[in-house]
């Protein structure tokens, strides 16, 4: 069987499908330019324009390196005195099995050596079955360990060594003209991927990213104009996709000119300078933005729960992780002040030898000019928090007013750092609440949110109480 297959696939590098009399190839070489416009959602938008030469009447053409994973009922073709009659995606593509699978019911030559006098000799056989394995019958025999080599004595018109779509037009005249052919494709998708380096103090970082593209659409996009959509674009529900196979291999490349943004719509636009090229199964990376001095600021972030407010907890946990975040203001009076795409952002800083250290990560979704990014980077190391609910007592209320508690906390923050700190600490306090006492006056965020900065001096410790009256 491994015999056949390299045959087979020796018959793939060379073969060429029996095409109609009147199907006219349009293939890669008669392509004059490619503009694809890429979404964050896995699709993009593909204009192809190719030169044909066409008689006049009703001719097929077969337009050759399209996305294999093309939406064919997008697909639209416009050129002078043409007219669309039909179009169709042809996917069955030629390879060793589908060819076998062809020629089920039919007779092949097998072609194998003696292994005695090492002659060649062939005979008919005909192919039973191609699922799994192969099944011949050689005269009246039945065999299914093959060896030897299958000959085809040609290639079925329905296969083709690459996906095609075949439109079945009407030509109004005679000779050479350009067509543009459009088509929405899965396959290609792209996303922002930042690098932050924090400055000593953490109150600045210099901020470059760059657009990471991803092309598994199984087709190359020679010297393509490339722009990119930043924005979610409602796509209606669709039937599950047709599966292409792919190579899985990834190749690199990068692109140092910036990308130059636009609003679009409700969305926004990234167009680059210049065309470059998407090669089949690639990653390529450009540049996006490269800002310096970005102000920023960092915060210790104690956040708690809500359930502690309605029961009797005692203590409620020791050593608890106090989070780090860094928030920036995406205007130009920090330094930045430009739509940024949703991705990672990365951050790092020095150590005191000047080495580049991995500090943290996380998500960003698109953010427009004026809007806050702010990043989870980890949990501080140095500086954890006991918390203990000190006294809890559910009211006797009238009936028809509810429930009605009040508790009493303690939240001992403690610092090891040789610098003070200062933490914010967030409480969810759920149904209609008012604080009776506190030692640090709290900030009402949101109707459920109370929030505290207790400031902690250097190796010490900060202890911030307050009571609570909470009717449901």
């Amino acid at each position: 069987m491994k015999t056949v297959l390299m045959v087979a696939a020796a018959m793939l590098a060379s073969a060429t499908p029996l095409l109609a009399d009147e199907e006219i190839v349009v293939d890669g070489q008669d392509q004059q330019a490619v503009n694809v416009t890429i979404y964050t959602r896995n699709l993009a938008l593909v204009k192809d324009r190719r030169t044909v030469d066409l008689p006049r009447g009703t001719r097929t053409l077969a337009f050759r390196e399209v996305s294999a994973q093309i939406k064919p009922e997008t697909a639209v073709m416009q050129g002078r005195d043409l007219k669309v009659l039909e179009q169709n995606f042809e996917y069955d593509l030629l390879t060793p099995q589908s060819l076998l699978q062809k020629y089920v019911g039919r007779e092949i030559t097998l072609r194998r050596q003696q292994p005695v006098t090492g002659e060649e000799r062939s005979v008919q056989a005909k192919v039973l079955s191609a699922g799994d394995g192969v099944v011949l019958q050689v005269g009246n025999q039945i065999e299914t360990d093959v060896n030897g080599h299958l000959i085809f004595p040609d290639v079925p018109d329905t296969l083709r060594d690459r996906p095609t779509l075949t439109m079945q037009v009407e030509s109004g005249a005679v000779g050479t003209r350009e067509v543009e052919l459009s088509y929405l494709t899965a396959g290609l998708s792209w996303r922002a991927d930042y690098v932050a380096e924090l400055n000593a103090a953490d109150d600045r970082l210099d901020l470059s990213g760059w657009v990471t593209l991803i092309n598994e659409s199984g087709a190359r996009y020679p010297q393509a104009r490339l722009q990119l959509v930043a924005g979610d674009v409602n796509l209606a529900p669709q039937p599950m996709p047709v599966q292409m196979h792919r190579r899985e291999a990834m190749v690199m490349a990068s692109a140092p000119k910036a990308l130059e943004e636009e609003s679009m719509f409700e969305y926004h636009l990234y167009s680059l300078e210049r065309p470059t090229t998407i090669g089949e199964n690639q990653k390529k990376q450009v540049a996006l933005l490269k800002a310096d001095g970005v102000a920023c600021r960092k915060e210790y972030l104690l956040k708690g729960q809500e359930h502690y407010f309605r029961a009797r907890i005692g203590e409620i946990g020791q050593k608890m992780k106090v989070g780090v975040f860094v928030e920036v203001r995406n205007d130009k009076d920090a330094g930045l002040g430009r739509p940024l795409p949703g991705g990672v952002v990365r951050v790092y800083k020095k150590d005191s030898n000047g080495g580049l250290q991995f500090v943290g990560e996380d998500t960003v979704d698109h953010t427009p000019e004026k809007e806050l990014v702010r990043l989870h980077l980890g949990e501080a190391f140095d500086i954890t928090a006991d918390k203990v609910q000190t006294d809890f007592k559910q009211l006797k209320v009238a009936e028809s007013s509810g429930v009605q508690y009040e508790s009493e906390y303690a939240i001992r923050l403690k610092n090891a750092k040789k610098e003070a700190v200062v933490v914010t600490v967030q409480e969810p306090i759920p149904g209609d609440w008012q604080i009776l006492s506190e030692s640090s006056k709290h900030r009402k965020e949101s109707a459920h949110l109370a929030s505290w900065l207790v400031t902690v001096p250097p190796l010490d410790s900060a202890t911030l109480t307050y009571r609570v009256s909470i009717r449901n």
